[in-house]
């Protein structure tokens, strides 16, 4: 994939609206939704191989959450990189994260106990997790403010197309010799082949034009009138990966476990599910910029409240089936209004660090704290059901959150959005 552009441009701050993309925007935005396909594959293959990975290496039930727990920290790590977009800039970064993720998938599929593998994949969550982020970043700065919305849901919809690939192979890898390892070593190829288009990858306008501007100190943030708009973004990551990440990963163990499907049957209603969400999920995009961040965040939180509750309450194939599609789509759906949010609000030479302490070093403790707590709770009474489903609570309290703390920043340049008083 050729990503040299004919022409630069500083920002794609100039763009009228209704005028078509340039060729290397739609270059850019093709190959940044083939990168961040790859979160979705990753999120689904841990997923689903959990109870297999648990009887080949001898672990209880509640390990799963433990581990999930485990791997999940390393998203945390990944602020550093994160960070260092601000000063590398963005698409230098960017390559160091696919070879990096790529290198740790491989070690995953080889490793020889429960601990390198959780070593491997807490490795793998910091690059990846590092490459989605800078990924929404270079989105935001590239392409026009009256389809921002749009590019970052597309985007991040492609998540989910990755996420149906790995519902859909994985109950046929599980069958081969190689068993859940094959799952990692599979989606290692399509990696290696995307570090390889990532050389011609160039440097964001907006980012050249800020080049001159020395990157502020990290903990600056906490002095600027930026503070208030940064940590009500990290509460609002945090409440919201509380049931996102909790009703998709734990799934199919309360399918199995508690509702008597089976292993194809489960990979079946997961494919089905993730199909069915997808026309939802990439319409995502388009809804929070026709009806604003604000009253789209609405929409797809509530959503989210009846699926995650419904997932775990239900029974039957389909009404499980129908509940899970739900769910995938809150899991998918939220994320393009938080990334919209976390590009919009904070200025160019900040931006990096800005979703380094929202997203990475506090909103994510909601990410990897609420499954260990799952798993402590699941350790006591058995069940996955009533545990998972109560989280549903979480999705209003965001809604609350969204209105109380967040402006409307819909079809607005980066330069008003992210402008504030010095009394803020």
């Amino acid at each position: 994939m050729d990503l040299q552009p004919t022409h630069r441009r500083p920002s794609a701050c100039g763009d009228r609206a209704g005028a078509k993309l340039s060729s290397y925007q739609r270059r850019l935005f093709v190959f940044l939704s083939v990168a961040t396909f790859f979160e979705g594959y990753d999120f689904m293959a841990l997923t689903q191989i959990l109870p297999n990975l648990r009887e080949d290496l001898g672990l209880p039930p509640e390990a799963s959450g433990y581990l999930v727990g485990v791997v999940n920290a390393g998203t945390l790590a990944a602020f550093w990189l994160v960070r260092r977009a601000d000063v590398w800039g963005r698409a230098r970064v960017l390559t160091l994260t696919i070879v990096g993720y790529t290198l740790f998938t491989l070690a995953s599929g080889l490793a020889p106990d429960v601990y390198a593998f959780a070593a491997a994949q807490f490795a793998a969550r910091i690059f990846l997790l590092a490459e989605w982020a800078i990924s929404m970043v270079i989105a935001a700065e590239e392409f026009p403010a009256h389809r921002r919305g749009m590019v970052i849901g597309v985007i991040q919809a492609c998540s989910s197309l990755g996420s149906i690939l790995c519902a859909g192979i994985v109950p046929l890898l599980l069958r081969t010799e190689y068993g859940w390892r094959s799952v990692y070593f599979v989606g290692v190829l399509p990696l290696a082949v995307l570090a390889f288009a990532r050389r011609n990858l160039k440097e964001t306008g907006r980012f050249e034009a800020a080049r001159h501007e020395a990157p502020e100190p990290f903990f600056a943030i906490w002095r600027s009138p930026y503070r208030r708009r940064m940590l009500a973004l990290a509460l609002l990551w945090f409440v919201a990966y509380i049931p996102a990440q909790n009703a998709v990963a734990f799934w199919k163990e309360f399918a199995m476990g508690e509702r008597g499907l089976s292993d194809g049957e489960v990979g079946l209603a997961i494919t089905i599910a993730a199909v069915g969400s997808m026309p939802f999920v990439f319409a995502s995009g388009r809804l929070i910029d026709a009806l604003g961040r604000r009253r789209g965040a609405a929409l797809i939180f509530g959503v989210g409240a009846v699926g995650v509750a419904a997932c775990y309450t239900a029974h039957g194939f389909w009404p499980l089936t129908l509940a899970l599609t739900a769910g995938i789509f809150s899991a998918s759906a939220y994320l393009p209004v938080l990334n919209a949010y976390a590009a919009e609000l904070f200025p160019t030479k900040s931006r990096g660090m800005a979703y380094a302490w929202s997203n990475n070093l506090l909103g994510r403790w909601g990410y990897v704290l609420s499954p260990l707590a799952v798993g402590y709770l699941v350790g006591i009474t058995g069940e996955f059901g009533p545990i998972v489903a109560s989280l549903a609570v979480f999705n209003l309290l965001a809604i609350a959150l969204v209105f109380r703390f967040l402006p409307e920043t819909s079809g607005r340049e980066l330069e008003a959005t992210s402008a504030v008083s010095p009394s803020r």
